[in-house]
């Protein structure tokens, strides 16, 4: 199991609320009638932040599987590069 350290996710989270603040932004441009170029460039900020925050997710658990002193597990590595190319 990999687990997160939580210092690790203060910017973690600090970003994904950036990012609900973001939706919500595109969300009224949308129900204002706004031009679509302006929705589309808020909605890919949205995904940017949130792109960034799943890939400092994963960078944490990979640098806590590395700390382990038994190191990392074949099931550890497994679920790191599956939620790796999750992201991707």
């Amino acid at each position: 199991m990999v687990t997160l350290n939580p210092d690790d996710m203060t910017p973690v989270i600090n970003r994904l609320r950036r990012a609900q603040g973001q939706l919500g932004g595109v969300i009224r441009l949308i129900e204002e009638g706004r031009d679509c170029r302006d929705v589309v460039n808020q909605l890919a900020a949205v995904n940017r932040a949130l792109d960034k925050a799943g890939f400092a997710i994963v960078s944490s658990g990979m640098r806590e599987c590395l700390k382990s002193p038994d190191g990392i597990s074949q099931e550890d590595q497994a679920t790191m590069e599956k939620l790796f190319l999750t992201l991707s």
